[in-house]
């Protein structure tokens, strides 16, 4: 009677506290969706338009990115809870908003260089043209593409990674960009910052498997506290220091998921404002006063060491397009030097005599925006010439972080939006990833030591790549780390829950590539 009385107590906390915590996450909710629709109203009231299409376009856009990382609340963000909600170490309510807490906090320290990277393995034109029919058409096709697979891989119980379903959508909308318009000579996939970012989602998983693995031996030889190694009992929360620690992780897990994973939607996001308001949203106004004047001093260096390398070359025609061919191209075609320095000299004109960049002209700054884009993404063809002097090195480098400075850029209501559409995806998708790390990846369930290890090297990882601006997979880097930790603990492997996992990695990349293709043709007649 004693044990009935207290499961009954206890189920009454529980639901007490769950209720508690749904009122907590639904006002922290209200509170973040008021922010960010304010700030973006604000943003828009410089916005002049006789039409409400813009609007109309802007707002559906807005609605499947946030989508597209509410589905990957599902997916990434669940794999951040997984160890704490398995072991009992929180609540599951509590262990959600606090991994929301800390994804937000993630999101709002990021500095958006993924996020960028990620974007500009979009074709070229199709970013300059973001406001076209074909760029609603490459950016609906992502989205959409990215949603329905994740969904797909959700309902099956399967972490798989948004990371590694928005990098094959890209490839796809760049093939059929290309295959698609071949006689004009539009360009695909850029595949040397391709092969560098699958480089990375390839090798991380791996990783994640050696070194939780080594990490977990490590643990055993010196630390012996058998509790650490034993799965959890029922309903029983471990001892307090273990407690600590999978929190700990759990923490840290959920912070770099956020400053990673969250990036993606945010650049995602970023092109669909620049496409439908450019006005508000295609330059930085926070760029004034002396860092205006610093951007024109350098401007007029850059061109200066473009005018001393172009070996008496004369570029013909508008400079625009023989830069854009050049990018297409991946390669430094003649005269792409001098029309780049004209191109330069175009950008100075609309900006360097002016007190900010928010001061540009309504109806100049989607051009503007571009110019320097172009600019930006082209330098590189220089930089990797061998004749270039260290000083002329470092005056390009320089433009191009001021460049990025003034193009690339999330506002703080952005970075809110996607962090509370992560929350509310985990909150909403949590379980049935919780259940397949915990239990169906080894044939023993998972210890405090396996989860904590786990975490800790996905922590590592994920932290590393931001330092390199590539974008890693959570899902990928913390399953696998399970998997080490069961085979370096001798546990087994459950290989039918194993190879799920390892068919839905191989097929997300071209399932992916084919839907995103598909989807980039039928959208791109229709807009």
């Amino acid at each position: 009677m004693q044990t009935e009385a207290t499961a009954v107590s206890s189920a009454t906390a529980a639901q007490g506290s769950g209720r508690i915590f749904g009122i907590l996450f639904g006002l922290i909710l209200l509170a973040g969706a008021a922010y960010a629709g304010l700030h973006l109203v604000d943003d828009l009231s410089i916005v002049r338009s006789h039409s409400l299409t813009p609007f109309i376009l802007l707002g559906v856009a807005l609605l499947i990115a946030l989508g597209f990382e509410f589905v990957n609340g599902f997916h990434d963000t669940a794999n951040a809870v997984a160890t704490v909600i398995y072991t009992h170490s929180m609540p599951a309510n509590l262990a959600v908003i606090w991994s929301g807490i800390f994804n937000f906090l993630g999101v709002l320290t990021s500095s958006g260089a993924v996020a960028f990277t990620v974007v500009s393995l979009l074709p070229v034109e199709l970013i300059l043209q973001v406001g076209s029919g074909a760029g609603f058409a490459m950016v609906f096709a992502l989205l959409f593409a990215a949603i329905l697979w994740n969904l797909g891989t959700w309902y099956f119980g399967l972490p798989n990674s948004s990371s590694h379903t928005l990098i094959g959508s890209i490839i796809g909308v760049g093939l059929a960009n290309q295959l698609t318009a071949v006689k004009s000579g539009t360009s695909g996939v850029d595949w040397n910052s391709a092969v560098g970012v699958l480089r990375g989602l390839v090798f991380s998983p791996i990783a994640g498997f050696i070194l939780a693995g080594l990490l977990m031996l490590l643990l055993k030889a010196l630390i012996k506290i058998p509790a650490l190694y034993r799965a959890p009992e029922g309903n029983k929360p471990p001892p307090w220091p273990i407690r600590l620690l999978l929190v700990l992780t759990c923490t840290g897990v959920s912070f770099s998921h956020g400053s990673n994973d969250g990036q993606k939607g945010m650049g995602l996001i970023m092109l669909i404002l620049i496409g439908t308001v450019p006005t508000a949203y295609a330059l930085n106004g926070a760029v004034s006063g002396g860092q205006v004047q610093t951007f024109h001093q350098v401007t007029v260096q850059t061109q200066q060491v473009l005018d001393t390398i172009d070996h008496g070359v004369h570029a013909t025609g508008n400079p625009r397009d023989l830069v854009t061919a050049s990018l297409q191209q991946h390669t430094l075609l003649p005269g792409m030097i001098p029309a780049l320095s004209a191109l330069l000299g175009n950008i100075d004109q609309q900006v360097g005599n002016r007190p900010s960049l928010r001061s540009v002209p309504q109806e100049q700054m989607g051009n503007v925006r571009n110019d320097i884009y172009l600019a930006n993404a082209a330098i590189p063809l220089v930089l990797a010439q061998p004749d270039l002097s260290g000083d002329q090195s470092k005056t390009l480098t320089t433009w191009r972080g001021l460049a990025a400075k003034a193009t690339q850029f999330i506002p703080a209501w952005v970075k809110v939006a996607v962090a509370l559409a992560l929350g509310l995806g985990t909150m909403v998708g949590w379980k049935r990833i919780v259940v397949t790390v915990g239990e169906r990846i080894g044939k023993e369930h998972l210890t405090y030591a396996q989860g904590a290890s786990a975490e800790l090297i996905a922590m590592g990882l994920i932290q590393a790549a931001d330092m390199y601006h590539l974008p890693v997979s959570t899902t990928h880097v913390l399953t696998s780390g399970v998997a080490g930790t069961m085979a370096a603990n001798g546990s087994g492997l459950q290989w039918a829950t194993v190879r799920n996992l390892l068919m839905a990695w191989v097929l997300t990349l071209p399932a992916s590539i084919l839907l995103a293709g598909v989807l980039f043709i039928a959208f791109k007649h229709l807009f």
